[in-house]
């Protein structure tokens, strides 16, 4: 799945994945290399004027980090049915929750990939 990526979109997610957050960097370390379960998942990733913190595109599944700044955010449910609309499955952690059950987080993740054929 290629798509051109705009020039400014491409010179943000660089610098997304290098002020990542403590949360994200944790995640990312569970999941890069395919090492869970063999999901390949990649992060920072622009996708149609949004970027996704990690996706599963075999898996059709999008994890996002949150923080604050997400509590009952309506542009993140807008994105989430676009995402939907898509084809895509959307989870949301918040960023407390991934520092404190990083194996909790997994699982969960995990579950969802697994019931991605269903």
């Amino acid at each position: 799945m290629h798509r051109k990526v705009p020039g400014q979109h491409r010179h943000f997610v660089k610098s997304m994945r290098v002020d990542a957050t403590l949360a994200e960097n944790l995640l990312w370390q569970a999941l890069r290399n395919s090492q869970l379960e063999g999901f390949k998942f990649k992060r920072q990733v622009p996708l149609d004027g949004y970027i996704l913190d990690f996706v599963c595109f075999d898996a059709r599944l999008v994890i996002e980090v949150d923080g604050f700044q997400h509590a009952e955010n309506t542009r993140d449910l807008a994105r989430d049915a676009f995402l939907n609309g898509q084809g895509f499955r959307v989870l949301r952690f918040w960023n407390e929750e991934i520092v404190r059950n990083l194996d909790g987080v997994c699982l969960t993740i995990l579950s969802e990939l697994k019931n991605s054929g269903d």
